[in-house]
């Protein structure tokens, strides 16, 4: 059953070995952070480094393995229709507000939904690791090694399939960063199967 996560908010849920989640983009030009751990050992967690060292490349697409900090695969992306995510940088929090953006009254990001819908399953603050950011389109430039944060290239409908390789809790948000969203905030759709 597709369910919607309204702007600048967050999900979690348990989803098991076998289970696919799709994340779609309902309207288009909005990221998704998703962020996934050992249903059996909330210690273990997604892993950036180990997904990109295996993969070795930054963007990862159809076919690509999301690996653990203890380098299992935890989820295998199995469809892509944009082919451009993110699993470099860190979700958006009330610093990334303050420091980037200068906002006086910062939003907490998606930092602080992860806090909020993961805290039921144990899951703290310091155990918030890099998120694969969906649908961000971050570029670097090989000369300089400078990131640029461009508008999403997902267009209303646009998806992508994981599926689950062990028992996991996984959150998600509609991202609440102007920058990650070409400057709006729109919400995110998932469903599992």
């Amino acid at each position: 059953m597709r369910e919607r996560i309204p702007p600048r908010t967050g999900r979690a849920f348990v989803l098991r070995r076998g289970q696919t989640l799709t994340v779609i983009d309902p309207t288009g030009e909005q990221v998704s952070d998703m962020l996934a751990f050992s249903y059996d050992d909330k210690r273990e967690v997604l892993s950036s480094g180990r997904s990109l060292d295996y993969a070795s490349r930054i963007l990862l697409s159809a076919g690509d393995p999301l690996y653990s900090n203890r380098s299992r695969v935890m989820l295998r992306i199995v469809e892509d229709t944009v082919g451009r995510h993110d699993f470099l940088l860190t979700p958006c929090s009330k610093d990334t507000f303050r420091i980037i953006y200068g906002d006086r009254e910062p939003h907490h990001g998606c930092q602080g939904n992860f806090e909020r819908v993961l805290e039921p399953y144990g899951i703290g603050a310091h155990d918030i690791p890099v998120a694969f950011n969906i649908f961000m389109n971050v570029v670097l430039d090989g000369e300089t090694g400078a990131l640029t944060v461009k508008p999403p290239l997902s267009r209303a409908g646009d998806y992508i399939r994981f599926i689950a390789e062990m028992d996991l809790v996984v959150a998600l948000t509609a991202c609440s960063a102007p920058q990650s969203n070409n400057g709006s905030f729109k919400p995110i759709d998932f469903d599992v199967h």
